[in-house]
């Protein structure tokens, strides 16, 4: 489980403060307006950003004091922090800390439907295909939290529906803790197990997807309203 225990983020005249959790083997979809703070609280989750004050747990160990490679968490953004000089294979290892490909990496390209293709390098790959390669090298990395910040924004409906289902299949399925950035509530009601709303400051608690869409606080159906 990730727990955020008062945790409080300022940065010049912004503040945000998060007191929640979330829970294992879960998806959550972190929603909110643009600029309400979504990124930075995966940053500061991921530990590229030191909150004000609070403490983050992971399996109720605080993992605050950590820098960003020792902490249990793996991130992955819209550009899939891939390595244009790398192969496939050597890009997915680097969940392993290392470039030399293993049993572990080739098993993790076959379950995301990338077998054959170790060799390539990245810019031979379809964004979807790359996108495969960002969730193959979380897989092997074995880390129980997982935070995606919309690595799959460039990507068209068919394609984005494709990965949101295979991050399902294989990082929702097996026991990771999954936060997912979106601004899009499709990806939210197809995915997500919950949502965070982001308004005001505030990281809300998680709420039951289909619920909170069904009784939306005024705040979330605005931007409802608004998103096509």
């Amino acid at each position: 489980m990730l727990t955020c225990n008062a945790v409080s983020i300022v940065q010049g005249d912004f503040r945000l403060d998060a007191d929640l959790g979330f829970e294992v083997g879960t998806i959550t979809a972190i929603m909110g307006a643009s600029g309400s703070g979504k990124s930075t609280f995966l940053s500061a989750i991921a530990g590229f950003l030191t909150p004000t004050s609070g403490d983050i747990l992971v399996n109720a160990n605080s993992i605050s004091a950590l820098p960003p490679g020792k902490r249990p968490v793996s991130i992955l953004f819209q550009d899939n922090n891939l390595f244009p000089h790398l192969s496939v294979a050597e890009n997915v290892a680097l969940g392993l800390g290392t470039t030399k490909p293993t049993d572990l990496v080739f098993t993790a390209l076959d379950q995301v439907g990338l077998a054959g293709l170790q060799a390539r390098m990245p810019g031979e790959l379809s964004g979807g295909q790359q996108s495969r390669v960002g969730i193959a090298r979380m897989i092997v990395a074995a880390r129980p939290v997982v935070l995606l910040d919309e690595p799959f924004a460039a990507l068209g409906p068919g394609l984005k529906t494709e990965m949101l289902a295979l991050t399902r299949q294989v990082l929702a399925q097996n026991n990771k803790t999954v936060l997912m950035v979106t601004h899009d509530p499709d990806d939210a009601l197809q995915t997500a197990d919950f949502v965070a709303w982001v308004d005001n400051g505030i990281v809300h608690a998680p709420r039951a997807t289909a619920a909170l869409f069904n009784d939306p606080p005024a705040a979330l159906a605005r931007y409802l309203g608004d998103t096509d």
